[in-house]
């Protein structure tokens, strides 16, 4: 029978340090970039051998920005990936010199062993032992294949009994670990009776996926699988897969090996193309602006610096040197505005800043007591706290600040019109789409030379607010258009229209 690892899939919360070190430092093949099946706003990253063969893959999905997860029970802590045994002197020395966290040689299990820890922290050991890879990397060192996963469970005796369905049988024990082996691979049980659950996060594996010949074992998989709980049978265009959790918890995928990542690429061109679910065919234009971006290795790169603000840039492949600043609505994101930005300038290069209020684990700018009452001190602090980033982001970026716009919506507007009347002269250029008054006692600034676009909704619940926001910058002298349009609070084509026609004649490409 088909048997051993398919894939394992972890969780990274910084796209360009996993590329740099799973293709770069290990020089694993990306074979395969796509946004999520179940979520497509969500990058999903493929490596492995020169193929992207079933047994060598490991795959990320990126929670840019994302807190740590917690290693606990129910879950994979390790995963391992074979190299030739006479190659660990030289991984030694590799990862010392690239300043990899490193710990070995030591021996497991009669095998040489090194044990890294990749940005996030994820465990990722090297085994010296020999299993050839089916299409080897050009670099005769490299990782072969994916040879163990470590599985933390409370109940090591019914997760070895769960695993005998996917083909593995108790091989030896060591320790506290039982080991579990098929015909290609093995699977170790570590007892984690009495340790802490797992929470998910960066650094932390989601699932393990083991080989199935077909869809028709798919289906008595998930036939024999009485009792337990299984997902729908899954296209996921490169393999179609069943979701199931073993007794103790750990999320385990049975995945068909057909029919494989060269189904849309030729396979010179593996993993160079940004692919997209053929579900989200509609919004293909606005996720390929949202996704976030990264470069190869060896390919020139647009470090992220440490600023006060969690951010994001889109790079168009031809920027005519303007950039849009965006600020989120409620419960939304840096890349949330990055579409609607780029249809008024497909040009422009987008900077999306992420809020740092929360409120019950969504994003704002700034806090509330109710829907329309306002922490007057958060607004403020928050107000200099962006007026500070927007300057760092300007020098650290070489952003042209002659040529730099705001775009903010509903809570991010907001922030933006609180930014322009308490910090006169910081944003020149201002798109507010449904921004409120939200300062209870706004200052008198001079905001000549100022140009803002305030658009509001005929019928937004809110909409009451944004005439004293709309007098307030009339009043500080602001060159301020502010339409009324057919709408509620929700953003409408006519707010692209008229901010698109506002924004070229400004630039000057109308």
């Amino acid at each position: 029978m088909t048997s051993g690892i398919h894939h394992v899939t972890g969780i990274t919360a910084h796209v360009q340090q996993n590329v740099d070190f799973y293709a770069g430092f290990l020089g694993l093949r990306l074979v395969k970039q796509t946004g999520g099946f179940e979520d497509a706003e969500q990058l999903h990253l493929f490596y492995g051998d020169q193929a992207g063969s079933p047994g060598t893959v490991i795959s990320f999905l990126v929670w840019e920005a994302a807190g740590r997860g917690r290693v606990g029970h129910g879950q994979i802590s390790e995963i391992a990936l074979a190299i030739p045994p006479a190659s660990l002197g030289d991984w030694l020395t590799r990862a010392m010199r690239a300043g990899v966290p490193v710990e070995g040689p030591m021996r497991e299990f009669g095998a040489p062993v090194l044990r890294l820890r990749d940005p996030d922290g994820l465990v990722v050991k090297l085994v010296g032992i020999d299993r050839p890879a089916p299409a080897p990397l050009h670099d005769a060192n490299a990782p072969t294949r994916l040879h163990s996963v470590t599985l933390l469970s409370e109940n090591p005796d019914q997760t070895t009994a769960f695993l005998d369905r996917f083909g593995y049988a108790p091989h030896s024990a060591e320790g506290g670990i039982q080991r579990l082996a098929s015909d290609r691979d093995v699977v170790d049980i570590r007892d984690a009776s009495g340790f802490v659950p797992s929470i998910p996060g960066a650094g932390i594996v989601d699932h393990v996926a083991f080989r199935a010949p077909d869809t028709v074992a798919l289906r008595v998989m998930r036939d024999g699988l009485a009792g337990i709980e299984t997902s729908e049978i899954h296209d996921r265009k490169y393999f179609t897969s069943l979701y199931m959790r073993e007794p103790a918890g750990t999320l385990l995928e049975y995945a068909t090996d057909g029919p494989g990542f060269a189904v849309d690429e030729p396979p010179e061109r593996l993993g160079e193309t940004l692919m997209l679910p053929p579900h989200e065919a509609a919004r293909e234009q606005d996720l390929r602006v949202m996704l976030p971006q990264f470069a190869r290795p060896g390919e020139d790169r647009f470090p992220i610096r440490d600023l006060p603000f969690i951010h994001r840039f889109h790079r168009p492949a031809d920027p005519d040197g303007s950039t849009i600043v965006l600020l989120h609505g409620t419960g939304g994101n840096e890349a949330d505005l990055m579409p609607h930005a780029h249809r008024l300038n497909p040009r422009a290069t987008l900077l999306g800043v992420r809020g740092r209020s929360t409120e019950e684990g969504i994003n704002r700018w700034f806090r509330r007591y109710h829907a329309v009452s306002y922490d007057q001190a958060d607004i403020r602090a928050e107000a200099e706290a962006f007026v500070v980033f927007a300057a760092e982001a300007e020098r650290a970026y070489g952003l042209d600040a002659g040529r730099m716009s705001y775009l903010g919506y509903s809570n991010g507007a907001n922030l933006l019109g609180a930014v322009l009347q308490l910090h006169p002269g910081t944003i020149r250029r201002a798109i507010l789409l449904r921004g409120l008054q939200v300062l209870d006692d706004p200052p008198r600034p001079d905001l000549t030379g100022t140009e803002a676009l305030l658009i509001t909704g005929a019928d937004d619940p809110f909409g009451r607010m944004a005439p004293a926001l709309a007098q307030a910058l009339r009043d500080a002298g602001a060159d301020l258009e502010n339409p009324v349009i057919d709408a509620q609070h929700a953003l409408t084509p006519e707010d692209a229209e008229i901010a698109g026609n506002w924004l070229a004649a400004r630039e000057g490409r109308g």
